[in-house]
């Protein structure tokens, strides 16, 4: 997994640990897989996912990171979920998305949302069973001690 932003320099998150990006939108290499987190958006990065989005496999957010793909129109009449905290403020920016309130994740065949983190982990091992199959998935949640079956729906 590499880290993309729109400069490298370190980025503060929550409890603030460091993340420092590897490569800026212009020079990323061509990703299979984008997942973007709950986080602070900018004009680079919704030019930067409507560039990329359409050459990837998957486009998944996590948690309030359904804003910045509907930010960047990535979500217009598709259905999606984010933090039930945020269903109201999502449903007034976004009204040509199709809210699915009560869900831990939406896929569709290109983009993906999870409403929050543990349910940003059921996405990500269908993400691993979507590669790999039910039986690394499986083993994946065994290894990480995750007892939850949601991603299995």
């Amino acid at each position: 997994m590499e880290r993309v932003a729109a400069s490298t320099r370190p980025i503060t998150a929550t409890g603030g640990m460091k993340i420092i990006p590897k490569y800026i939108f212009d020079n990323c290499p061509d990703p299979d897989v984008i997942v973007v987190p709950a986080l602070s958006g900018s004009d680079e990065l919704h030019e930067w996912l409507r560039e990329t989005h359409g050459q990837t496999d998957l486009t998944m957010s996590v948690c309030t990171g359904a804003f910045q793909l509907g930010r960047a129109g990535l979500l217009d009449g598709l259905p999606a979920t984010t933090h039930h905290d945020f269903y109201q403020s999502f449903a007034r920016q976004f009204p040509e998305t199709d809210l699915r309130e009560g869900l831990r994740f939406v896929e569709t065949e290109q983009i993906s949302t999870a409403g929050g983190l543990t349910s940003g982990v059921d996405l990500a091992l269908r993400v691993v069973e979507r590669y790999y199959g039910r039986e690394q998935a499986r083993r994946t949640a065994r290894y990480m001690e995750y007892t939850g079956e949601c991603w299995k729906a």
